[in-house]
């Protein structure tokens, strides 16, 4: 494939190969060469409004499709990444970014060219603290060889990626045809190692009375959802999943109870894994929001922890099992368990959208979203309220969102990514009135693309969450007219909602409408969910 290609060719084939159709960026002087190779290939650019709207909506889709891919210019828009990257490796997104870059013959005698910083170094060396491999092409005849390892490391750790293209290297076909693979090593499981966690992590199971699952984003990072149905099903286990797993296993299904986090997730949920005298961990965070680690108490004596890399049984640690045991477990003979109740009722109240007098409360909006949502949606929930409250929803569709790294802006890039990997599903996203207004202009490139997210904004007039943390004016925002943003862009119906019976009527158009929509709901200042005044209380404790 590679023979007589150019190392920009070969970099658009390779990204590709491995399932890429979409690209999200915007151009400038050090990359428009490669735009414009992209621009004639199979792959499509999605040129957005802003770097960090590029990287979010880059971060979803690689969390629907496998992959994604960024490309940006030098500094200015390589530097605007580092947000979005560092997203993408703390919560495990497979993102590759490409930079391009000042050219290695314009470098000679370190001359001062636009968008250079101190040192033409600075910007991969503060990426190579964000990402698991990078790379800068400047060798064509390493060239091939490095983007297969940077590729090859991004799928393997599912965490992001960067390569440095100087613009003079983009045209270059290197001497040596064919790429240079640098294979890496199989990882070598000690048979003994293996055996004594097996045989341990089995007597635990067996002779549990409650034992419980709880799944964390790595079940779907690392497509391991079948082998934890098949644990749960032959032992008869109860699942619960962290807030940033959320959807990873199917919400029907006759097992699941709904999200653990602490003083963050349901409360029968809570008492139930907290009560567990055997908590099988597969894939997740023991972070302060997915797992409420703040808030949680959880016994280190009755926890199988099972991660990539790892697996902690007790207080013993295996390097080096990762996932291994987890089939092991899913394979063998374990006694069934009388699980008990685990239907747990949702805190939300019963929404009557038929009154025109009642107006909207958190608790009320977050129960009629619940009846709203179908199979064919994917709920984006930004970070603050509108993630805590959709926490305990038991949902119809995949779920996505920043519940590790929780970096404001993430819902409206996202649901560009998330409709490009996934044609087929419509996004709706509930942001926040201060989250949106760091990265609502995506929506410019949603009605440039002919997407149709359903992007409903929360309206309380500033960072809710942070009132409940810590009044002061340093929460409030300027006001804007968030229901009439799609006058500005000459695309799609907006609605102002004050009341329930507004919100019923907007929800319906929404529903059997082709194109976007922005639902502005208007809250209380002083309103929240009751997730959100159960954290708000913990974090208080601690300022």
């Amino acid at each position: 494939m590679s023979d007589g290609m150019s190392i920009g060719d070969y970099l658009i084939a390779r990204v590709h190969d491995h399932g890429v159709r979409h690209v999200f960026g915007i151009p400038g002087d050090y990359v428009i060469g490669f735009f414009n190779r992209m621009a004639k290939s199979p792959l499509e650019l999605i040129i957005t409004s802003d770097e960090q709207g590029a990287g979010f909506a880059a971060d979803a889709y690689a969390r629907m499709n496998g992959i994604g891919v960024v490309c940006v210019t030098f500094s200015v828009g390589g530097l605007k990444l580092a947000n979005t990257t560092a997203q993408a490796y703390a919560e495990k997104s497979p993102v590759l970014v490409i930079s391009g870059a000042p050219g290695e013959q314009e470098r000679t005698k370190n001359p001062v060219l636009h968008h250079k910083v101190n040192l033409f170094s600075d910007q991969i060396r503060v990426f190579e603290h964000l990402t698991i491999a990078s790379a800068v092409l400047s060798d064509p005849e390493t060239a091939f060889s490095e983007i297969d390892r940077v590729l090859d490391a991004i799928l393997r750790d599912k965490r992001p990626g960067y390569l440095e293209l100087p613009r003079d290297m983009i045209s270059i076909i290197p001497e040596t045809r064919a790429a240079r693979k640098f294979p890496v090593p199989p990882v070598l499981i000690d048979p003994g190692t293996l055996s004594e966690a097996r045989a341990e992590a089995f007597e635990m199971i067996n002779s549990a009375e409650k034992p419980v699952i709880l799944a964390g984003v790595g079940v779907e990072r690392h497509g391991l959802l079948d082998q934890v149905l098949m644990l749960a099903r032959k032992g008869t286990i109860p699942i619960a999943a962290t807030i940033l797993g959320k959807s990873a296993v199917p919400e029907d299904d006759s097992l699941y109870m709904g999200v653990y986090g602490g003083i963050l997730g349901n409360e029968g949920v809570t008492d139930y894994v907290e009560g567990s005298d055997c908590v099988i961990m597969v894939g997740a965070y023991l972070s302060d929001l997915d797992i409420g680690s703040l808030t949680s108490h959880l016994d280190q004596g009755s926890i199988i922890h099972i991660t990539a890399d790892r697996v902690t049984i007790r207080h013993h640690v295996y390097p080096g099992l990762g996932f291994n045991l987890l089939a092991d477990l899913a394979g063998a003979a374990l006694r069934s368990h009388e699980p008990g109740h685990i239907a747990f009722a949702s805190r939300q109240i019963p929404f009557d959208g038929a009154d025109p007098r009642a107006a909207i409360t958190a608790e009320s909006f977050f129960a009629a979203i619940s009846a709203f949502l179908c199979e064919t949606d994917v709920l984006i929930p930004d970070v603050g309220d509108a993630l805590f409250g959709s926490a305990e929803m038991t949902l119809p569709c995949p779920f996505i969102s920043s519940a590790y790294y929780a970096s404001m802006g993430f819902g409206v890039p996202a649901a560009i990514g998330v409709q490009l990997a996934c044609p087929g599903k419509r996004p709706v996203v509930i942001v926040g009135d201060g989250a949106f207004q760091m990265t609502g202009m995506e929506l410019s490139t949603a009605a440039r693309y002919h997407l149709n997210p359903v992007v409903i904004v929360l309206n309380n007039q500033g960072y809710g969450t942070l009132r409940i943390i810590q009044e002061g004016s340093f929460d409030d925002i300027h006001p804007w007219h968030y229901s009439r943003i799609p006058e500005v862009i000459d695309s799609g119906k907006g609605f102002l909602v004050k009341t329930g019976l507004e919100l019923k009527e907007a929800l319906v158009f929404a529903k059997n409408y082709s194109g976007l929509c922005v639902i502005e709901v208007l809250l209380g200042r002083d309103d929240a969910s009751a997730c959100l005044r159960r954290l708000g209380t913990a974090i208080r404790k601690r300022l």
